[in-house]
């Protein structure tokens, strides 16, 4: 038995690593590849893993141990930062998501507590597969990437109470029944967030401070496993979901002065994480069912995606975001996620039929096939968005009333105003302060440029109206500091066809891109990586020179000539 629970890994494993490089060839995310690859080994397709428990086995510890990686990256204060865009703009987005499917699946003839599983389920999207093609994409510092992300990381704590209602209406009976499952559930909740708050704040800090630890990297790598598989294993025990054990235990740990060690020591464990989660979600998809009733999966799929656009695309507007970086938030988290796999296991067989199971799984593992494409197009979306909005709506376009003041020069066109733009403001704003103009999209970086004294348009600098009204006709440099490597090229072509004497400065995030950027028609690209190379050779230097002073005899200085 242990043998075959070997080869179907084995055979899992290889699936996902082939199908994975077909994925990375053809130039789409190799979540593809992981989802196809569980997809086909599964039990109801080529059936290279056919023990039933062995499937559900390894999707929920693939599944637990992916979410306390998730946990230890989550960040209390990171979520406030974001702002009330993020935390009003989520939970309107949780909510209205939830009670549009909740009476959507009461009007196609869904019982309350199955629609209530559903209204739980659907507003979920997928923190691992977002963050990860956003990063490979260079995109996680964009703002519909920073926004994007807090949402997720909302919905990643809006996981805890949803699961304890689907865990309390999975037991079944009337309302003061489900009252009483909930409160038990509550009960025994606490019970394993304490000791695991205990474990975490006394035993961790001990163990993390022995001094055979620092000399043995292995042993907080066994003890973070220990802690994951451990907190999954009590909340088992006591009926409540393992990967909501293993997510708070994440949690909890993140929040401890160790969290950046254990975080380094597990990072290298994502990757196989990630494989087996994806690949267990796409075992238990039912290819035979799917393509029976595969117009249903396809509608009720487009529809979910439609719906979570939309909703994410107008919460945000309202809230007075520009209506381009709200369409690309609502791209990227419009698919079912991974929690949305934990709820339907939960209320499998009790608040879900088999078919209704069937369904969730199919959505989910469409959606997420979707995703790459859709956060592809999340970019020029909203481009194209921007134009038609300053189209019908001309005046939208206009900028603060310090950018349109007679006798304005600007001579440096100071493109995004993140942390590197603060940077560069800084540098310049003692000889040229007047002399700076900032373009970025993003309201609150424009209201730090404000707080700098600078003049400010908030805008989308990969439109030539936006760079028009900033004055791209006179200025002498354009510094853009945005991550984006396809937002940057747009830019550049944009300032070279509206002022083909501006000298243009770029910054390039990976070496990777600092080609591109330079074919593109940069004059400079300033190479994140080859800096960082430099600096660190500098430090050695100087710590080698420091070395070498006549106090230490065994290093005398040399005679310089």
């Amino acid at each position: 038995m242990a043998w075959q629970l070997l080869y179907e890994v084995l055979f899992l494993l290889t699936a996902a690593m082939v199908l994975g490089a077909v994925a990375a060839r053809l130039r789409q995310s190799v979540i593809v590849g992981y989802l196809l690859a569980g997809a086909l080994a599964g039990p109801n397709a080529l059936n290279l893993v056919s023990t039933q428990d062995t499937v559900e086995l390894m999707a929920e510890l693939g599944v637990a141990t992916l979410l306390f990686t998730i946990g230890l990256e989550f960040s209390w204060r990171d979520l406030v930062r974001h702002g009330r865009a993020v935390l009003a703009g989520g939970t309107l987005q949780i909510v209205l998501t939830g009670s549009v499917v909740f009476i959507a699946a009461r009007v196609l003839g869904a019982s309350i507590m199955e629609s209530v599983a559903f209204a739980a389920m659907v507003p979920m999207s997928s923190t691992a597969s977002v963050m990860r093609i956003l990063a490979d994409r260079a995109a996680l510092e964009t703002p519909y990437g920073r926004t994007s992300m807090g949402i997720l990381l909302l919905q990643d704590v809006t996981i805890l109470p949803l699961t304890l209602l689907v865990t309390a209406l999975a037991a079944g009976g009337g309302f003061a029944t489900v009252a009483m499952n909930m409160g038990r559930t509550l009960g025994y909740g606490a019970g394993v967030f304490l000791a695991i708050l205990l474990v975490v704040n006394f035993a961790v800090p001990r163990l993390m401070n022995l001094r055979d630890w620092s000399r043995h990297r292995e042993l907080p790598i066994i003890m973070a496993i220990v802690l994951a598989l451990g907190s999954a294993a009590g909340a088992h025990a006591v009926g409540i979901a393992p990967a909501m054990g293993a997510f708070v235990a994440g949690l909890l740990l993140a929040q401890s002065p160790f969290a950046v060690q254990v975080r380094a020591d597990v990072s290298p464990l994502r990757t196989p994480l990630v494989v087996i989660f994806f690949a267990s979600v796409g075992m238990l998809s039912d290819p035979a069912w799917v393509l029976h009733n595969l117009g249903w999966v396809l509608l009720v799929t487009g529809l979910v995606l439609l719906l979570k656009t939309a909703l994410t695309w107008l919460i945000l507007t309202l809230m007075h975001q520009p209506a381009g970086m709200s369409l690309a938030t609502g791209l990227c988290i419009a698919q079912v996620g991974e929690f949305s796999f934990v709820l339907a296991n939960i209320g499998r067989e009790t608040l879900l039929s088999k078919d209704s199971f069937r369904l969730i799984v199919a959505v989910t593992v469409l959606s997420l096939l979707a995703t790459p494409y859709m956060v592809a197009a999340a970019f020029p979306l909203a481009g194209v968005i921007e134009r038609l909005r300053r189209l019908v709506k001309p005046e939208g376009d206009r900028a603060p009333a310090v950018a349109e003041e007679a006798g304005t020069r600007p001579e440096i066109l100071l493109v995004g105003f993140g942390p590197a733009g603060q940077r560069v403001a800084e540098s310049l704003m003692e000889a040229h302060s007047e002399a700076i103009m900032v373009v970025d999209i993003n309201p609150r970086n424009a209201a730090v440029a404000e707080r700098y004294s600078l003049r400010t348009l908030v805008g989308n600098a990969d439109q030539s109206e936006v760079l028009e009204r900033a004055g791209i006709h006179r200025a002498r440099v354009v510094v853009v500091t945005v991550p984006d490597p396809a937002a940057s090229k747009q830019i550049i072509t944009l300032c070279r066809a509206m002022n083909p004497d501006v000298r243009v400065v770029v910054r390039a995030r990976y070496h990777a891109y600092r080609w591109e950027l330079q074919l593109a028609g940069a004059d400079a690209v300033i190479d994140e990586e080859e800096q960082v190379g430099r600096r660190l050779a500098a430090e050695v230097r100087k710590t080698l020179r420091e070395s070498a002073r006549p106090e230490n005899p065994d290093h005398p200085v040399p005679q310089q000539g």
